[in-house]
């Protein structure tokens, strides 16, 4: 199966960080300017993490492999709108600020300190945040 969604964005609006694990998706604009993206994660030894990115006008299509993480910014004053397509009836969604300094019980800022090589006052400040609206 498949899924076919509207995605509208507010001038500067942002579809942050996030993967889906069960499906490749195929985004294309309709309306204004995207700043798009996708991490290459862990590619092989010596390598590192690559970054791809583009800017989307109206016409332009966009694929963001299945299972990596992904973003789209509006970079324009005025709204955007696209559709994306995704290979899967179930793709699944894991937004990766609100999943990681979200979580019910919260990570232990210990751990998170140490993955994110940051001090636990960062974490903590990071974890009383009201993660549900990523839009604001």
């Amino acid at each position: 199966g498949i899924s076919l969604v509207r995605i509208d964005y507010a001038p500067y609006g942002l579809n942050p960080p996030h993967t889906h694990p069960r499906a490749t998706e195929v985004l294309a604009v309709l309306e204004g300017t995207l700043y798009v993206g996708f991490v290459l994660s862990n590619p092989g030894p010596n390598m590192k993490n690559k970054l791809f990115t583009k800017i989307l006008k109206p016409g332009d299509v966009f694929v963001f492999p299945i299972g990596l993480i992904h973003f789209q910014f509006n970079v324009g004053k005025t709204k955007a709108v696209a559709f994306a397509g995704l290979s899967s009836q179930n793709p699944g969604v894991i937004t990766i600020a609100n999943t990681v300094f979200g979580s019910d019980p919260q990570i232990n800022d210990d751990v998170l300190a140490k993955a994110f090589q940051v001090d636990k006052k960062v974490i903590d400040y990071l974890q009383s945040q009201f993660w549900w609206d990523n839009n604001n």
